[in-house]
This record gives C-alpha cells, structure tokens and sequence, in this order.
C-alpha cells in the first residue's frame, strides 16, 4: 500500500510518501521554493516524493491531509462569537481567506495535486486527519519501541494544544488533551513576539537567548500568566494575550506586567531584561513539561516516550526529561512540527487500513536517520560547477577525507553537501556547515561571517555514538539533535572572578571548556550523536578528524544563512559557499577553495 501525506497552508508545509509502511521520501516544500517556512501546497515536495518512489497519483492508495479545516473554522468562528465585538479586524480579515480556499480545501486540493504533473487524483482516495493524531502518529509509529507513552504539545491543532496518549502495535489511543486557548507553545509564541523575534520561525532563539538571563519572573508567569497545576494541566490567563482577536500575540496589560518591557522592535539591542524573559518562560516550560511527564507516567505506565508538536523541538526541556530518567528511552520526531505530519497522517493512514506490522529499520527507528530529501550525483554536481565557472578537483574518499579533515583541524570552515537531504529543521551531516570546537572563536566566526546571525546563538557538536559520554553528562542516542546535556566537567574549566561577574552577551566572551565552540554559556550542548548505520560518510569524517587532532566531536550547523531554508541542489550550496566566508566547499567527492575562486 501506498500514501501519500500532506502538511499544508499553515506553515511549514511538507509531503511524505509511504510505500508498505516504510517511509520513502519526505521534504518541506521550503527547501525546493526557498521560502522560508513556505506555507503553499507543497508542489514540489510532491513531485519529489512521487519521483523518489517511481509512482503516479493514480498508483496511490490513499493521500493523506494532515488536519481537519472544518474543525479548525468551528474553533475560529467559537472564538469571535465568544470575544464579539472584540476581534472584528482578525475576523474580517480571515473569513474572506477559509470561504475561498480552506472550506472547500478537498477540491483545492486534488486540483494541486493535478497540476503538480505526475498523473490525476480522485477525491475518494483524499482522506483528513485530527492534528493531533497526525503527529501522535508522527511520534509513534517510526520509533524504534513496540509500546510508548504519547506528549503532543504545540501551538493549537483544530481545538488541542496538548494530547497525552499510548501506542502499542500498530494502534493509538488519545488519552486526554488541553484545548484552546490555553497553550503551551503559544504561551511560549508570545514570548517569542515579545522578545522581538518571529513566531513559529524564532522559538528557538529564544531557547539560545535564555542561557543569558535569569529566571527572576518565573513567579510572576505562574501568578498572573499561567495556573500550572501539579500534574501538568493549565490554563491560560487570556486577559494578558491577544491571540485569540487581534492580529498581535501579547497586549498592553503583558507588557505592564514585567515592568512596563514593550514587544522589542526587530533592530533593538537586547537587554538583560528581554533575556531574563527568555529565561522565565523557558523555565515555566520545563516545570510544565516534567509535570506532564510525571503524570504521563504514572497513568500509562509506559516506560517509553514518544514527543511530537513544536514543542518538542525545544531540546532542552527534553534534555531535563532525559536527565530526571521520567522515562527509560526518549524517542523525538526529528520533524517535530507540521513538516513531519505528513508523515504521521501517511502512517496513520497505511495502519487503518494494511494488515501490516512495524519493521524499525537497521534496529534503529523509521526515519532512517531523517535523511528521506534528494540526492545528487557527480554528473549533476559537475555540471553546476561547470556552469558556474567554479575551479574544483575531484578526489577518491581516502584523499577526500583526509583533505577536509586536515582542512577542520586549520580551522577552516567547511560546507558539507552529501548524499539525501535531512528532512526536519535540523542538518545532521548532509547539509552541515563544520568546524572545529576546539577553536575559541569558531563559535564567533560562524555566527558573524557565515551564518550572518544574533552572535548569542550556539552551535550543535556531532559525535560518535561511542564518544558521546567522554565529552558529555549523556550516554545515549540523540541522532536528531533534539536533547541538551551538559559537557562533562572534567572537559569545563574554572572561571576567574573577573569571567563569574560578567552578565549577558559578554558571557559569550569566555571559553568554558576545551570544546567552547559547542559549549553554550550554561555549560551545555544539544547534542548529535552520529551512527555508521544511518550516515557512514559523516562518521568516517569525524573518525579522521579524530586521527588528526585526538577529538572526535565537530561543530555542526546548518547549511544557510538567517532567514533562508537550508540548502537543497549543488546550485544552493555554490551560492550559500560564494555569499558567505566559508573556506571550503565539499560537494560529494568535489571540493572547491574559497581563495581560488575568481
């Protein structure tokens, strides 16, 4: 049986083919459109799918949508009449858009699938899911465990914000959820605006800023914020949002509230304020998530978890769920967000109807390592860098690796473009840009010279499966980038009176430990551990770098700068290479130095 799934006109939009439970391709549509967060029906990241799995939309069983927009327009239409007269611009403004396209979003979309150009689909193989089954399924159903506890938590699905629920087999069941309005992520989103970054897009800067501040409002989230109650329910106090009307997150009454601070302008130097911020609702977050957990656990009795929603992308939550052992394995959906829906709504699809049972792929989990995108051979490489006039050599792997690792070891930096796209937000070795952690400016010039990005942000080490406990309080698999853990502290050094004193960015300054590339400023990493089953190639390379300099662990980054997708063909990475300072290009078996380009 095959499925197609579908994410769309949200944000993030992405497909997923499914071919007897196994997952053949998956990509966000960004990374083909270059719209970051491309919400649009995912065209291209359909044609690609179809294409990777050699078959038609007729050849489909089923294709698979990943919510339910009648639904979402009740919770719409429930929520005006509720805040009426309040909220008419937001109202005005959206009816026009759900009366044109969502509601008759069924016609939409077989007629987009028609015009992707890869044969014709009927609407009686176009099926809808609930939100948050989709990614529950997403959770579940590619995790390595027969059974598993279930923690949904994102911004809104039609009505949920959070689901609790257990999958066995090839079954699931939904539990209990919150609803609307009251959310964690976007408890978290109004922070975000707050602060001045880009909500579903700029979370995770947030979660970077917090290091910095302290957590001096906590209480004053809990008391006016947020009733978190002990087994992890809450409710939202709505007198401090606007999400729910207007066409902004937070109001006049929350920027009172912590001491008269108004949303921050995008061009404004942050302050200690705006990181303390970040430092409170980053630790609201965390106390609500363990107290989900706890109680997860104890009336599942599960001893496995499974995490999806845009909250689960928040590493370091997960990494205090690791740390206090709620769980005996933590298994995250490397797509946690919308993007990996398509996925979740494709499986949940293939296990309502086949007769079929989960087969974990190389003992590991069904992502396969999440690369799932398109691969390029050295003909289409050739051929680009022909075009472009770009002077490359071509080496064997033996010259190959040792090149580049002799090149990380300089210090340099270096784009590394190899075989099939990660699917997700992360780019765990395929479309990385490395460095060397050793380096106490990597961090710097990374930010400043390539990633042309806030300096406060810090950067991911990638390790061997087996080193990962001789540079970090972690002994486990964190494959997708999706767990924080501290560096071991026989690696940090003591800081003088002079370093202990500094407050904010200029923390930034110091070197914490003897890998303070990856070391963020609370002595913590999100962590990569890399397998030879899923990506042989980046774990030779960390494997000679190793032999070069005694350590096994690179930095890794994603392969773009702010505001673009990460990269997908040779072309986005020549261009990428050429607009940044990066010192070297590595395009499969080519590799091409920045100083002997015209």
């Amino acid at each position: 049986m095959r499925v197609l799934g579908i994410s769309a006109y949200y944000h993030d939009s992405a497909a997923a083919l499914i071919d007897d439970g196994r997952v053949v391709a998956a990509a966000q549509e960004e990374r083909f459109s270059r719209v970051k967060n491309d919400a649009r029906f995912p065209s291209h990241a359909v044609r690609y799918c179809l294409q990777e799995g050699n078959t038609r939309l007729e050849e489909l069983d089923y294709v698979g949508f990943y919510d339910k927009p009648l639904l979402t327009f009740d919770r719409l239409l429930e929520t005006y009449l509720v805040y009426a007269p309040r909220g008419f611009r937001s109202f005005a403004k959206a009816l026009p858009v759900w009366v044109k396209e969502k509601l008759l979003l069924k016609k939409l979309i077989v007629n987009e699938l028609t015009a992707v150009g890869c044969g014709r689909c009927s609407t009686e193989r176009l099926l809808f899911g609930y939100h948050h089954e989709s990614h529950a399924a997403a959770a579940f159903y590619p995790s390595p465990f027969e059974r598993a506890a279930i923690l949904v938590m994102d911004g809104v699905g039609e009505w949920a914000t959070t689901t609790m629920g257990r999958g066995h087999g090839t079954a699931i069941e939904l539990l209990k959820e919150i609803r609307f309005p009251h959310s964690l992520g976007l408890l978290y989103a109004a922070f975000t605006y707050h602060l001045g970054f880009k909500v579903n897009d700029g979370e995770y800067k947030v979660m970077g800023l917090a290091p910095y501040g302290e957590p001096r409002y906590v209480q004053t989230i809990l008391d006016h914020l947020m009733d978190l109650k002990p087994d992890g329910s809450f409710r939202l106090n709505m007198d401090y949002f606007n999400y729910c009307t207007g066409l902004t997150m937070t109001n006049g009454r929350f920027s009172a509230l912590f001491d008269g601070c108004r949303p921050r302008p995008a061009a404004q130097r942050l302050t200690q304020q705006h990181m303390d911020l970040a430092r409170s609702v980053q630790a609201v977050t965390e106390e609500a998530v363990l107290r989900m957990c706890r109680t997860l656990r104890g009336e599942t009795g599960e001893r496995n978890l499974c995490l999806a929603g845009g909250v689960a992308l928040n590493c370091v939550a997960n990494g205090k769920i690791h740390q206090q052992r709620l769980f005996d394995r933590i298994w995250v959906q490397p797509a946690s967000g919308d993007a990996g829906s398509a996925v979740g709504i494709a499986l949940s699809v293939y296990y309502r109807f086949a007769d079929g049972a989960r087969r974990p792929v190389n003992g590991f989990d069904a992502m396969t390592g999440s690369y799932l995108g398109p691969a390029f051979g050295s003909p289409e490489i050739e051929g680009v860098l022909t075009r472009y006039g770009a002077k490359f050599e071509r080496l064997d792997d033996e010259q190959l690796f040792d090149t580049v690792a002799n090149a990380l070891a300089a210090d340099k930096v270096v784009g590394w473009f190899q075989g099939r796209m990660e699917f997700g937000p992360r780019a765990l070795g395929n479309r990385s840009v490395l460095g060397n952690p050793r380096s106490p400016v990597m961090q710097s010039v990374l930010n400043l010279k390539v990633k042309y990005r806030e300096s406060f942000r810090p950067f991911a080490p990638a390790v061997p499966r087996e080193d990962v406990a001789k540079y970090f309080e972690f002994d486990d698999d964190s494959p997708y980038m999706l767990m924080v853990a501290p560096v071991r502290r026989a690696r940090c050094r003591t800081l003088t009176p002079e370093e202990n004193a500094l407050f904010g960015i200029d923390k930034l300054k110091v070197a914490r430990s003897d890998i303070p590339a990856v070391t963020h400023v609370d002595y913590s990493a999100r962590i990569q551990t890399v397998h030879p089953e899923t990506n042989a190639r980046f774990y030779r390379l960390l494997k000679a770098f190793e032999q070069k300099t005694g350590c096994s662990v690179l930095v890794n980054t994603s392969f773009n700068i702010r505001d673009e997708p990460i990269v997908c063909t040779p072309e986005d990475a020549y261009r990428c290479f050429m607009a940044t300072e990066m010192d070297v290009l590595v395009l499969g078996n080519h590799v091409l130095w920045k100083d002997q380009q015209c």
